[in-house]
């Protein structure tokens, strides 16, 4: 496994992180959650995402027990905003939502900190100082150690970096976004404010919902169970271009013997604004080919030859 900095910070994460969405779910009871924890242990990988409403807490409470006794061996990064009950306060930015929801993933979590804190999502409706100033304060009281962004556009980083720094509060350290080969929007700005402000880039969805994996073939049904046979997130990739642009790059990776599953994780770690690239895992399996892509750097022609087939150019 590889190791980078977090942005700024001081703190060095594994290069494949690990989603835990569906810790908690049927799929992933308590056991098969120790069960994945101790095959990522065992992997290097040490960068664990949950979030406060991913099933509906139970993702956090299944992280709570089983690392219990070894949370110096693991970052985890959690997040608060969207809403985690029917109150009118029971979401967003503000200051009273913040406090409320790290006392109870702190709970969950059974835990005395949390390492890396996002905010889910930007809030239209809350003073950023407000929001910046409740984070600042859950730095200084040890609660939380670095605080990020999730999903936020490079001007809304670029106004918390500029206040954070005038105020002296706690900056963000990484931003979490949707970036994969078929999604690459983030390229025109927030990657160019990441490379000037030294935040660390952490892509989510990586594999498209499964699309990269190549699992999904042309003409045929989707794989029964497969999410791609009820989810319009996976769907909106099932394009004859897409199809055609999976075929050819799972043919490139096959000729240097890797798998499309590694190449769509090293294609992102390419990008030297990366500090992980966070995969979500239901079975060990995944977790294991997941984690082999850490071990294939690519060179700068083979980025520009994936970079050409995914612009539709002859290789």
């Amino acid at each position: 496994m590889q190791y980078r900095q977090l942005g700024n910070s001081g703190i060095r994460v594994s290069v494949i992180g690990l989603g835990t969405n569906q810790f908690g779910s049927d799929h992933l009871p308590q056991a098969e959650v120790n069960n994945v924890m101790d095959l990522a242990l065992d992997l290097g990988i040490n960068f664990i995402d949950t979030a406060d409403v991913y099933q509906r807490g139970r993702s956090e409470e299944t992280l709570g027990h089983a690392l219990k006794g070894r949370w110096d061996r693991f970052v985890l990064a959690t997040k608060v905003y969207f809403p985690t009950g029917d109150g009118p306060n029971d979401k967003g930015s503000s200051r009273y939502h913040i406090m409320n929801g790290v006392e109870a993933s702190l709970r969950r979590l059974q835990s005395d900190h949390i390492d890396l804190y996002y905010m889910h999502r930007w809030d239209e409706n809350t003073p950023l100082a407000e929001t910046l100033r409740a984070l600042d304060d859950l730095v200084r009281s040890g609660k939380v150690r670095y605080i990020g962004a999730s999903a936020y556009a490079a001007w809304q980083l670029a106004q918390a970096g500029m206040l954070a720094e005038f105020r002296g509060w706690s900056p963000f350290v990484a931003v979490q976004s949707h970036y994969h080969m078929l999604e690459r929007e983030i390229e025109r700005e927030v990657i160019p404010y990441c490379r000037h402000s030294g935040m660390g880039l952490i892509p989510y969805f990586p594999l498209a919902g499964g699309f990269l994996t190549g699992k999904y073939k042309r003409d045929e049904p989707a794989p029964a169970g497969s999410r791609g046979e009820r989810s319009s997130y996976v769907q909106q990739y099932m394009t004859a271009p897409n199809y055609t642009k999976v075929e050819r790059m799972t043919a490139w990776a096959a000729e240097r013997e890797h798998s499309m599953n590694e190449l769509a994780h090293a294609w992102l770690m390419a990008q030297p604004q990366v500090s992980s690239v966070i995969s979500g895992a239901t079975k060990l399996d995944h977790v294991r080919s997941n984690a082999q892509a850490a071990d294939w750097t690519l060179t700068t022609d083979e980025v520009a030859e994936v970079n050409a087939i995914l612009e539709g150019e002859t290789v």
